[in-house]
């Protein structure tokens, strides 16, 4: 009896032994979840922008001669009406000294004229005179009266002159690098710029818009509920470096054309410079707002998913399942997207960052706190 059951035994414990023990259920992917979030936002758009001084005024000789004397430190902040540059006086000096020769010369003669006139009035009316003694007399009188006049604005013009060899600041402001030095020679002219001085307590940047996106603007800050009208006033700029400026700036004016040549409308801004941290002369990037969405769903650019000109998102429903779902994009706002068709604001999306992500698929969700522009935590 014992033989028989005992292969019967063994049998058994081979099967149980060769028998494989079910895999256990894999754990539900942890997947990182943001919510949906629904806010106003101000879309800004860049452009390209050139600075320039509240004033930039060139200095140009108003005479010829030799620059004598260089009366500043260069790059540095000038008074108006202080001394800039002076030019070899002598020549204008003996202009000056010349004319008043020449007037001196006309007033004796008018002393003699009058004097002749003075004496002959009297022997005319007697007819101790002739006529025309007469006449001359008055004529040479009323002549020695227009030269002396003539005389006099020669000496005004000469001293004039003279003053133009000592030539001061037009306005208070930094000076740049001189285009002469002592010795040089200078003349008037356009092209003679001897030094520009730049009044930057103030500072005006100018930038050019596309004459589409200038008619888009106008055509939404002239209706009746537009938020446009003032926040398209105020803008910001960004230096070569990459970091904002302090100030807010405000445009000032646009242009009275569109350049034919360009398409495109030149408008200018101006901003305060209290630490004169901008000069003239500096690229920088404008900042405008252009268009306000009121109330807009926005989600993270990260948890887009493109395919084949289709955009979709992977939403968290009921019981942690995830679905993908078709999504339209609107504009880029920072890091995140404008959704204008197929989401709510109760809704939460995930951010994806994995192959195994399925649809249908049950995640462990991983509560992200998120804002445009800001690490996601």
């Amino acid at each position: 009896m014992n033989k028989v059951y005992t292969p019967a035994i063994f049998l058994l414990f081979l099967l149980l032994a060769c028998k494989k023990e079910a895999p256990p259920q894999p754990k539900p992917l942890e997947i990182p979840i943001v919510q949906v979030l629904q806010q106003d936002v101000k879309l800004e758009s860049e452009f390209t922008g050139q600075t320039y001084g509240q004033s930039d005024i060139q200095i140009n000789p108003r005479v010829d001669g030799v620059i004598q004397s260089l009366n500043f430190k260069e790059g540095g902040l000038v008074t108006k009406g202080q001394l800039l540059y002076t030019i070899d006086p002598l020549p204008f000096q003996n202009k000056v000294t010349e004319a008043q020769g020449r007037l001196a010369e006309m007033q004796a003669r008018l002393a003699k004229t009058k004097s002749d006139y003075e004496m002959m009035e009297p022997l005319a009316k007697m007819n101790a005179i002739s006529q025309r003694e007469y006449i001359g007399a008055k004529a040479a009188y009323s002549a020695s009266k227009a030269s002396i006049d003539a005389a006099t604005a020669s000496v005004k013009n000469a001293k004039i002159e003279l003053s133009y060899c000592s030539i001061t600041a037009p306005i208070s402001g930094l000076i740049g690098i001189s285009k002469v030095r002592v010795g040089d020679y200078v003349r008037p002219g356009p092209a003679s710029v001897l030094n520009t001085v730049s009044d930057l307590g103030d500072v005006r940047v100018r930038f050019t818009m596309s004459e589409q996106e200038f008619l888009r603007i106008f055509r939404e800050m002239s209706k009746k509920d537009s938020g446009l009208k003032n926040e398209a006033k105020s803008i910001s700029i960004l230096l070569s470096d990459g970091t904002p400026y302090s100030e807010t700036g405000k445009i000032s004016f646009a242009d009275r054309q569109i350049d034919p040549a360009t398409g495109a409308v030149t408008f200018e801004a101006a901003f305060a410079n209290p630490q004169q941290l901008i000069r003239p002369g500096q690229y920088v990037k404008i900042h405008v707002v252009t268009d306000i969405h009121k109330n807009a769903i926005i989600i993270p650019q990260r948890s887009v998913i493109e395919m084949q000109g289709i955009t979709q998102v992977y939403v968290v429903g009921a019981n942690n399942k995830v679905e993908m779902k078709e999504v339209k994009l609107g504009p880029a706002f920072k890091d995140s997207y404008i959704i204008t068709d197929g989401l709510t604001a109760n809704d939460k999306i995930a951010l994806g960052g994995t192959s195994q992500l399925k649809s249908g698929n049950v995640v462990t969700p991983q509560i992200k706190k998120w804002a445009p522009g800001e690490a996601i935590n």
